[in-house]
């Protein structure tokens, strides 16, 4: 029985959609896939020994779209011929999760389309294709709004003691933390994106003090102002993706009011409208 086979994937999980005209829809899920990080073997490991056994043996996979972070050249040809090892007969594309993204949000409709999530992009889609995109540049030189952003600002603020005696002693009790400690975590230790993304929780627990609040809306208009206004495209809404988007959209669409633009579509997840785009093209 013929199906098409959809993925959007993370640096941590990969969500797959296996979908067939007579049995609907099976979501399968299973380790992160990053080219950039990931070598071809280890790809494969997960592709051959996580994935494929979840697939029911009645299914034929005939077309695959994957769409995932590092998803570009010439990264994004490992994953290709990862898959071809795994699926020898299906037609394959691999892109990156900004168009899975955009096309999860706008569908065949041209818009901006954002992630928010431990890091951040945005772009500028005609309905098919990416057609502008501001470079997000990573965590240190950009990623505004993102999760890892907002950990950097909050540790900042907390270190300089700029949110109130009470919220520092309180955070640096809860994580378990001294500033001798965080400055160890951040320049010495890998990943410090991902650890600086896994404080925003604390910032979640207390986004109705005044501090933090700010904190939150001055993220996003940074995002928006040094990003988003880019494409010169006030006419458009401004459609998100990801975590910190879902979770802090009161103060998104405030900082979207503030700067003069169109509060869109906000996704926790994209993988089941990125399915709908191929299952409906």
């Amino acid at each position: 029985m013929d199906c098409v086979l959809v993925a959007d994937s993370g640096s941590t999980k990969t969500d797959w959609i296996l979908g067939s005209a007579e049995n609907g829809i099976l979501e399968i899920h299973c380790a992160g896939i990053n080219p950039v990080r990931d070598s071809q073997d280890a790809i494969l490991s997960i592709l051959k020994n996580e994935f494929y056994p979840q697939i029911p043996p009645f299914l034929n996979v005939r077309e695959i779209h994957f769409y995932g972070a590092g998803c570009i050249l010439p990264f994004s040809k490992i994953v290709e011929e990862s898959l071809q090892q795994v699926f020898p007969q299906a037609g394959i594309t691999v892109d990156s999760d900004l168009l899975g993204a955009a096309r999860a949000l706008c569908g065949h409709q041209e818009g901006i389309a954002c992630i928010l999530g431990t890091g951040s992009n945005s772009c500028l889609y005609d309905g098919e294709k990416i057609v502008s995109n501001v470079s997000p540049l990573g965590f240190i030189l950009g990623d505004e709004g993102s999760g890892a952003v907002l950990g950097k600002t909050l540790v900042g603020d907390i270190l300089k003691g700029m949110l109130g005696d009470e919220i520092c002693k309180e955070f640096l009790n809860e994580f378990g933390l001294s500033p001798a400690l965080i400055i160890d975590k951040v320049y010495r230790k890998p990943q410090p994106n991902k650890f600086l993304a896994s404080l925003v929780p604390f910032i979640e627990k207390h986004r109705d003090d005044a501090g933090i609040h700010n904190l939150l809306v001055t993220a996003f208009r940074s995002f928006l102002s040094r990003n988003v206004a880019h494409y010169g495209r006030p006419d458009l809404p401004i459609n998100f993706v990801g975590s910190i988007a879902y979770i802090y959209e009161e103060e998104l669409a405030k900082s979207i009011q503030l700067e003069g633009m169109k509060m869109g579509r906000i996704l926790q997840k994209p993988i089941g409208e990125i399915a709908n785009f191929h299952t409906n093209a």
